[in-house]
This record gives C-alpha cells, sequence and structure tokens, in this order.
C-alpha cells in the first residue's frame, strides 16, 4: 500500500500536467486563424449600408465578404445593391453566382426571371450537359464520380476477391452506379464548359474586330448579356454573343467561375 504522501505527490504531478496541457492548447488556439465570422464583418456593414440607402458602399461591403467567404446569401444581397444603384449586369452576375453556389435556392431564380424580364436579355444557352451540371453544386459532382466508380469497383471486385457467389442485386447496382458515374463525368465536363460564361458588365458594350482601343466596332451588347470566352489577348478576350462575335474588354465583364 502506497504511503498518503506519495499519493498526495502524484496529484500535484497530476495538477500540473493538467496546467500545462490548458496552457499550451490555449495557445494553440491562439496560434490559429481567426474564424471568417470573427473577421469578416463586411457583410454586416453591407447590410447597414443598405439599409441606409447607400448601395454603393453596400455593394463593395458585400463584394468584400463574397471574396472572403464565399456564400449564396452575400452574392444575393450584392446582387440587390447592384440593382439599385442601376448596374443590372453586375446585379446579374452576382445572381448567377449565387445560383452557381446554391442551385435549389429559389431567390436567385426570382430574381433572376425579374431583371431579365426588365433588360430584356436571354439567359445562357447551354448544351445538355451543361444543363446536367446545374441539378447539382459544382462539387457534389466530383464527389458523386468518385463515389460512384469506387462502389462500381468495390461491386465487381469484392465478391470475387472474397470468393462469394455474385448475386444479381450485385450486378444491378453495380450497373446503377457505372450509370451514374458516366453522368457525373459529363456534369464534370459542363460544369468546366461554364465556367467560360460571362456576362457583360457594362451598358453598350462595345464588339471589336481586333483587340485595340481603336479597332472596329462590330456591334454593340446590353448589360447583362451572357458571353462566351474564348481566348484572351492583353486586357481583351475574344467572346461569342447572341448577335456575333468580338474582342470584348476584360473589364466589361464577368466570368461566372472566376479563377
Amino acid at each position: 500500500m502506497k504511503p498518503k504522501s506519495h499519493f498526495q505527490a502524484e496529484a500535484r504531478q497530476s495538477r500540473r500536467l493538467g496546467w500545462i496541457a490548458c496552457v499550451a492548447l490555449a495557445a494553440l488556439l491562439g496560434a490559429l486563424p481567426a474564424s471568417p465570422a470573427a473577421t469578416n464583418d463586411f457583410f454586416a456593414r453591407g447590410v447597414e449600408f443598405s439599409r441606409a440607402g447607400q448601395f454603393p458602399e453596400a455593394a463593395q461591403a458585400f463584394t468584400k465578404a463574397a471574396q472572403t467567404q464565399p456564400s449564396a446569401g452575400a452574392l444575393l444581397d450584392l446582387g440587390l445593391a447592384e440593382w439599385q444603384r442601376g448596374h443590372a449586369g453586375a446585379a446579374i452576375l452576382a445572381w448567377e453566382q449565387a445560383r452557381w453556389i446554391a442551385p435549389f435556392d429559389p431567390r436567385a431564380e426570382a430574381d433572376l426571371k425579374f431583371a431579365r424580364q426588365v433588360t430584356q436579355v436571354d439567359e445562357p444557352q447551354l448544351s445538355w450537359f451543361e444543363s446536367v451540371s446545374t441539378w447539382l453544386p459544382a462539387n457534389a459532382w466530383a464527389w458523386l464520380a468518385c463515389g460512384t466508380l469506387w462502389l462500381t469497383v468495390a461491386l465487381l471486385v469484392v465478391p470475387r476477391v472474397l470468393r462469394q457467389r455474385k448475386e444479381g442485386w450485385h450486378q444491378w447496382l453495380a450497373a446503377l452506379t457505372f450509370g451514374l458515374f458516366l453522368l457525373s463525368l459529363a456534369a464534370n465536363f459542363g460544369i468546366a464548359s461554364r465556367t467560360h460564361i460571362g456576362f457583360v458588365l457594362k451598358k453598350n458594350a462595345s464588339l471589336r474586330l481586333t483587340p485595340t482601343q481603336d479597332g472596329e466596332v462590330v456591334s454593340t451588347v446590353a448589360a447583362g448579356e451572357p458571353v462566351r470566352r474564348e481566348r484572351t489577348r492583353g486586357h481583351y478576350v475574344f467572346v461569342r454573343t447572341f448577335s456575333g462575335s468580338g474582342w470584348l474588354d476584360q473589364n466589361e465583364f464577368g466570368l461566372l467561375c472566376p479563377r
């Protein structure tokens, strides 16, 4: 039986180690970067500016909030602020980006429908695989492709490894997961293709024949009109629109999914 002094010494040692662990944990937590909720008050500022009717300042705050921590809510409010300040192209772009992040959010769909009715601009023309890619958030398709691929392989390989008889439901489920894998591949290709879609920000932006400021103006495009970027040269991008193609200043349009 251990003496009482020995137990007291062990207790003091345990308390000492506990204090050391607490101090180390506190130091570790203090060294970690603060969470976006603690550091990013741009969204709150944007709400305050919007309530005060200061929409240019609100748009700047919501833009910083979306850049710091992208979210559908910040982009939706950014679109409202841009619309209130008369920037229809920037508003449509913000709402399209919100729909990219949260395709099931009905607010972005309603805002885009209203804006396009007012401005008389069309939605982007999507191919079938691009349309499929809008069914789920962009990241979900990547996870689905990975999961269905490994599940298909497991259903085909595991019974052989375990020397078990392959049941009919194994083959049926493997065919289903492989079909979902092929669909997710098409959707991921559609996501990559949609990253080239952009929207005109400036009213009556000029499409030029050459990528220069003195280039001949081929046509003009309205704010909010969708375009597809094909190549870049200097400060100009070659885009295709419903009405034609030409070179557009990079500052006059924004990509749906900027890098």
